[in-house]
């Protein structure tokens, strides 16, 4: 049987993953609340973990770099030391080394884990130009548990093609929140039924949920989460994670 992954859930978008002997981080964001003027956007709650908890980093996926709930700017100097980040093309154009840009299905080898980049949508297609591209992930290893993670991605047909194409996985990592900025109050991330929809499309057999607190503009809190698990007969699949807490996640 697959061994556990254990995850701590720093806040927001963020956790750490320690996953087939690798550290590997998700989505920095390590800020004390603040507004950001330019982007319009408030965090309220900081990290659970300071940035310089995060020692001897492997790994970061980052799904995006334009916005300052999944890249602050504590969370943008802790990634700019890290030995590798994936992400996005556009990243790796902006941000440069250590940043390697991956498109739709490419795979990166970084020790027996095997990551395979995965295509997304952040909100409506109608609003790509706006708030720019967006990719997930997917982990696998040998004898581990394989990982599906969603990032700010909230297309359950682009999450479909990735089932038809690579097959269901054992845990999934998913931001929901459904987070709306003005003046389109359209949800960029999956809302709560969405995640519990994607949970079951992925054939997870556990949920990580992110992305649903921390920020004033998510709109789906995790009590949203987890009713929304409820309602759909799947509360059973969420992983509690307090914050700042080590927590095997067993299958």
């Amino acid at each position: 049987m697959p061994g556990p992954l254990a995850v701590t859930y720093i806040g927001g978008p963020t956790a750490l993953l320690e996953y087939a002997g690798l550290r590997i981080l998700l989505d920095p964001t390590f800020d004390e609340p603040r507004h950001y003027e330019k982007a319009g956007l408030t965090k309220t709650v900081g990290p659970g973990l300071p940035a310089s908890a995060m020692e001897s980093l492997d790994l970061v996926l980052l799904s995006h770099h334009g916005h300052a709930d999944n890249l602050d700017d504590s969370g943008r100097e802790l990634t700019m030391s890290a030995p590798l980040v994936l992400s996005t093309p556009e990243a790796e154009a902006e941000l440069g080394a250590p940043v390697v840009g991956m498109t739709p299905w490419q795979e990166h080898v970084v020790g027996e884990v095997t990551v395979t980049a995965l295509p997304g949508r952040h909100g409506p297609r109608i609003l790509r130009p706006l708030v720019g591209p967006v990719t997930g992930f997917r982990l696998a290893a040998p004898g581990e548990p394989t990982v599906h993670v969603s990032g700010d991605s909230s297309s359950l047909g682009l999450l479909r093609e990735s089932v038809a194409r690579l097959g269901t996985v054992d845990i999934a990592v998913l931001f929901a929140g459904a987070a709306r900025v003005m003046p389109a109050p359209l949800a960029l991330t999956l809302t709560s039924a969405k995640a519990a929809q994607a949970a079951q499309l992925l054939g997870a057999q556990r949920v990580i949920g992110l992305h649903v607190e921390d920020w004033a503009h998510f709109s789906e809190s995790r009590a949203d989460l987890e009713k929304a698990f409820a309602d759909a007969g799947l509360d059973e699949l969420l992983v509690d994670t307090p914050r700042g807490t080590r927590v095997a996640v067993e299958l």
